[in-house]
């Protein structure tokens, strides 16, 4: 028996830099400390979580079952109703349409019109719009006829500027709804019927 000890050359590495390892399914364990092991509740006085296991003497949350859902202040107004409510969601605006001035080209029909139907045909809109409005937002590269549609200050001005028109057949304003007098216009008289 030789004196030496004899030194085996390291196992050669991959090409990640690590030693060739071979691993096996029952060697994989979690890290030391990964895991905590749970309290064992009601093992007696000496573990400390015996008896009543922490949950005190009496009383609901006691009991097996006795959780209250979340937010629950045991009868009075709970926090989320007492905070005043605010905004509101408009079922209008559900159903209406935005488009901007971009999209008018791409949408009109064969004869430059561009309407509703034309809008969901194309697929700017979705199925169910009832109404939809043009805003300013890109250029207009067609010289389009909108009918039908609300349409803003300025996407009128861009539709106007590129050859294009915006029939009367539009739908009024919010102001002209709710019979305010627009910009330039003056405002209306209110008659009094004799009583």
């Amino acid at each position: 028996m030789p004196d030496t000890i004899e030194e085996h050359e390291p196992e050669p590495a991959g090409e990640a830099g690590e030693v060739a390892t071979e691993g096996r399914l029952n060697d994989i364990a979690p890290g030391k400390g990964a895991k905590k092991a749970p309290k064992r509740r009601g093992r007696g006085i000496a573990a400390g979580g015996g008896k009543t296991a922490g949950r005190g003497h009496k009383g609901q949350r006691s009991r097996s079952g006795g959780s209250m859902r979340p937010g629950f202040e045991g009868g009075q107004l709970p926090l989320q109703k007492r905070i005043p409510a605010f905004g509101f969601r408009s079922r209008i605006g559900q159903t209406t349409a935005e488009v901007r001035t971009s999209e008018l080209a791409a949408a009109a029909s064969p004869d430059g019109v561009v309407d509703l139907a034309a809008l969901k045909a194309a697929g700017v809109v979705r199925k169910n719009a009832t109404r939809a409005r043009v805003f300013l937002s890109g250029t207009v590269s067609a010289a389009v006829a909108v009918r039908g549609l609300a349409v803003s200050a300025g996407a009128r001005a861009a539709i106007e500027a590129a050859g294009g028109r915006v029939d009367s057949g539009a739908p009024e304003s919010r102001d002209a709804a709710k019979g305010q007098p627009q910009a330039g216009e003056a405002p209306a008289s209110r008659e009094r019927s004799a009583g």
